[in-house]
This record gives structure tokens, C-alpha cells and sequence, in this order.
């Protein structure tokens, strides 16, 4: 089998290319090749043809291939569905913000969280992503809308802290001064709450960003629609919050997803609000976009902004999520899903 090459961070290489009886100092050069984008190891014109040769020999550079686009005419927002030659496919979506260029990438193909309103889960986990599959994401969005990315959410298709080494090396290569530069105060990593990995990422990673899907106030709700709840209920995951927070003194982001009837009445925002009193903490909060296999629904735009308020009124910090791409398949795992179909 050959190596993954995209998929080694700058330290890999260099003991990979010793083993191949090259100079370390060789890494730099293809790493920053690999995060240019190129397509084959003849692109790495300043190697000599000796290495090149050697590397096609023993490595390989794998690529994404865009199966579909959508674009909205709103807001510029474009979801695109990512095919594998193995045939399995995630999606990613790029959006524009006046701060900049966002891109929300998938972790993982499929996902075995379960959670009761997401697409992206239907199917379970087909299998994880590289480290070098993240990124690829990143590299082929900046191909097709010829702009750079500043910023990363890793929200897409999957759970995040389930793929753990593999998304630590993607965050490492995406940092790296000679891969993309991004700063890790630009990524946030969401998760549906996995403790212990939350608690890693916490040393690991003070600077990036995380957020924590709730999505409900209480534990008998929260079974319902995420599975992870019963290994890991809202107490011990509250308690992951705080350690994570003064940990690394950053402020935490709760992403509540509202779902008609079930947890966007004024009595969820009272008790959500004495759950989060004291915690360094936001809330997005989300209305639900309709999957139809689901059976789910979303709350309207004007419950979600008096959910907020009833939040803000007693000191708990919230916004109700800027709607984009309202025109396509908004759902993270709806266009995937509409594929195998």
C-alpha cells in the first residue's frame, strides 16, 4: 500500500523521506506543494526528477472530485458534494461572511452518533476521513471559487472527536506556516459531546475554538434525539464545559437546534438558562431545517428570537443563526442523502 502522503504532518515527512534516503529537509518543499493544491508529484517542480520518481513509486496523492454544486443566488453560499474513488461521498459548504470566507467541512463519511434530527446520520459511519481528505476539502473549494478561506468549522458530515487523530493532524497541517496559515483562533470543532476527547482537545488545542451540541435543557429530551446523552448525560457533559473553559480560558459555544413542539418552549429557555447560568458561554440557536425523513420540523424564525430573549433577559448570551443558503439543500447531510437516493 502506498503512503498517504497529504495526509503526514511536516515531522512525518521528514522521517518518511529519511527512510527513503532523502534529506528531511525535503518536507518543507512538498508540503507546501501539497497545500498548493497540486494535483500530481511532476507539479513539485523544484525536486529533483530522482524524487519525484521515488515518491510516485511509494506515495500517493489521492484527490476529492466534486460530484455536485449548489449555489445560492441569495448570499453566495455553495454546498458541494465530494465524491471518493472507494464511492463513498460528504459534503462541504463554503459561505461568505463580512469578516470573511468560511468553510464548513466534513470529518467523517456518514456518522454512528444517530442523533434523531440529522441527515448526515441515516446511513451510519461508512468510514473516517484523513487527515489529508480534510484539507482537500479546504484546497478544492479555494479551486472552484478562486478565494481564499480564512476561517474553518469542522461541522460537516460526522463527529469530529470521533476521527480524533486524524483531526489532529488536519488541524497541525492547516496551522502550519507552510501549509494554509491558518490561525487556530479561525477553526472551531464542533462536537455532540464525547467527555473525554473534549477534555484532550482542551490540552491539546487551547486555541481552537469549540462548540457543543445541545440541543436540548434537559436529559429526558436530550435521549430522545442524541443517543451520546446516555453515555455521557448533561451533568458530566456541563461539567467537561467548565473544565474545558477554565482549561483554556476561552468561552464555549452551544449550538441548540429548535425543533417544533419538542424543545423551543419558553419553559426549555427558563430551564436551558438556569442549566447555563455561571458557564463562560454563547448560544446559537439554530431552526431546524427540514429533513422529511426525519419527521421533524423547525421553529419559526419569530419562536426562535423569543427563545433567545427570554435566554438574554436572564444573562445567558444568544443569537439566532444568520440564515444562508436557504435557497439549496441547507440540511448538513441532505444533499448526500438526495444522492443515494
Amino acid at each position: 500500500m502506498k503512503t498517504d502522503i497529504k495526509s503526514l504532518t511536516k515531522k512525518e515527512l521528514e522521517s518518511y523521506l529519511e527512510g527513503l534516503g532523502e534529506k528531511k529537509f525535503r518536507a518543507r518543499q512538498i508540503f507546501s506543494w501539497i497545500h498548493k493544491g497540486v494535483e500530481s508529484f511532476d507539479q513539485m517542480t523544484d525536486l529533483s526528477k530522482e524524487l519525484r520518481e521515488k515518491l510516485k513509486a511509494d506515495a500517493e496523492l489521492n484527490q476529492l472530485h466534486i460530484v455536485k454544486v449548489q449555489n445560492s443566488q441569495k448570499d453566495g453560499t455553495r454546498k458541494y458534494l465530494f465524491g471518493f474513488a472507494d464511492g463513498n461521498s460528504i459534503e462541504s459548504v463554503f459561505m461568505k461572511y463580512k469578516f470573511g470566507n468560511t468553510v464548513c467541512i466534513s470529518s467523517q463519511a456518514g456518522c454512528r452518533m444517530k442523533c434523531g434530527f440529522c441527515a448526515s446520520a441515516m446511513n451510519g459511519l461508512q468510514r473516517n476521513l484523513t487527515a489529508g481528505e480534510m484539507t482537500d476539502q479546504i484546497l478544492e473549494i479555494e479551486k472552484d471559487t478562486e478565494e481564499k478561506v480564512g476561517n474553518i468549522v469542522v461541522m460537516g458530515t460526522g463527529e469530529p472527536f470521533d476521527n480524533y487523530k486524524n483531526l489532529s493532524d488536519f488541524l497541525i497541517n492547516v496551522h502550519d506556516k507552510d501549509g494554509l496559515f491558518i490561525g487556530m483562533r479561525s477553526i472551531t470543532v464542533s462536537t455532540c459531546g464525547l467527555v473525554p476527547e473534549m477534555l484532550d482537545f482542551a490540552k491539546d488545542f487551547p486555541q481552537v475554538n469549540l462548540a457543543v451540541s445541545l440541543h436540548a435543557p434537559n436529559d429526558a429530551i436530550r435521549n430522545r434525539i442524541m443517543p451520546i446523552s446516555r453515555r455521557y448525560p448533561m451533568a458530566e457533559l456541563l461539567k467537561a464545559c467548565v473544565s474545558h473553559i477554565e482549561m483554556t480560558g476561552r468561552r464555549i459555544t452551544f449550538e441548540y437546534a429548535l425543533i417544533k413542539d419538542l424543545n423551543d418552549s419558553d419553559g426549555c429557555a427558563e430551564e436551558l438558562a438556569s442549566k447555563l447560568r455561571g458557564i463562560n458561554c454563547h448560544v446559537n440557536l439554530i431552526p431546524l431545517n427540514r429533513v422529511a425523513e426525519t419527521g421533524l420540523a423547525g421553529s419559526e424564525r419569530i419562536e426562535a428570537e423569543r427563545f433567545r430573549q427570554i435566554l438574554e433577559r436572564r444573562s445567558i448570551q444568544a443569537t439566532v443563526r444568520r440564515e444562508l443558503g436557504s435557497d439549496i439543500d441547507a440540511a448538513c447531510g441532505q444533499l448526500r442523502l438526495k444522492n443515494k437516493g
